[in-house]
């Protein structure tokens, strides 16, 4: 069956709805791979909202959610997502980054117990499953997908996931600082010939250097490690808030001429690995 993957939101640190983010896109990570009759979930950022209402139009009752890490960015869609209040429902979260520090669990209640929020996790009516793994683990959910991790280089931890089924492999590498000069030996063993590489590119070369320390790379880096690792496609995501559409369109032309390889991930782009 392949994969089919959907982006339900590309943007990185912050929502950002405003005219100049339409051609991109302006709602935070979420992204969306369906296997045969299974639905992973990359990240529960405002993407998820709208996910969650066409997965009540398709009539999906559950899904595998799996998170890269758990700052606001990457979660704070979660009570929104609509699946998730009705009783029939069943998600299983996944985490690799919290298991000293109380787990996935707690982070979930946290942000939905006052005085952050008005409805506490118990009252959205899904069932759900929490389990915590350490990055670098290796899993299965069941079905023939297998699942590699491993530890990405940001504040307070982070996850990247590379997915395998039926002889093809997507990976989800957000969020992660690189080190210029040093290509990141964990994720070149992560996703080393995969099909497609979904990349932290929040910034370019030029502006990296500013921002060393706030756990993000580029695009570039991007290119450089999936040429390194022989990968057939990657996808520039994590987009920064500040780059609005007329700047992610030189980007775009910018990274095509580096590689025909790379993309620019926009909100409800579908890519198809059959």
């Amino acid at each position: 069956m392949g994969f089919k993957v959907k982006f339900w939101g590309v943007r990185g640190s912050i929502a950002t709805p405003s005219p100049r983010h339409i051609a991109f896109g302006g709602n935070t990570s979420c992204v969306e791979v369906k296997i045969g009759g299974r639905i992973l979930i990359f990240d529960a950022g405002t993407g998820i909202r709208n996910l969650g209402h066409w997965m009540l139009r398709r009539g999906d009752s559950s899904a595998d959610l799996l998170l890269s890490h758990t700052h606001w960015d990457h979660i704070n869609g979660f009570p929104f997502f609509s699946p998730a209040f009705r009783k029939n429902s069943r998600f299983v979260v996944r985490a690799g980054h919290v298991a000293d520090r109380g787990g996935i669990e707690r982070v979930f209640r946290s942000q939905m117990a006052e005085p952050f929020f008005p409805v506490p996790l118990d009252k959205m009516g899904a069932e759900f499953v929490f389990q915590d793994f350490r990055a670098g683990d290796r899993f299965s959910l069941g079905d023939g997908i297998s699942v590699r991790t491993t530890p990405l280089n940001h504040p307070d931890g982070a996850t990247g996931y590379r997915v395998e089924y039926g002889g093809k492999s997507v990976c989800y590498v957000t969020d992660t600082e690189h080190v210029p000069g040093k290509p990141d030996q964990n994720i070149l063993g992560l996703i080393e010939g995969a099909d497609l590489v979904i990349y932290d590119s929040t910034y370019t070369d030029r502006e990296f250097d500013s921002h060393i320390g706030w756990g993000h790379s580029t695009w570039q880096e991007g290119v450089r490690l999936c040429l390194a690792a022989q990968v057939k496609q990657l996808a520039i995501f994590h987009h920064d808030p500040d780059h609005e559409d007329p700047f992610m369109e030189r980007l775009e032309a910018d990274a095509r001429q580096m590689w025909s390889g790379a993309l620019v991930a926009r909100e409800n782009m579908r890519i198809n690995l059959l």
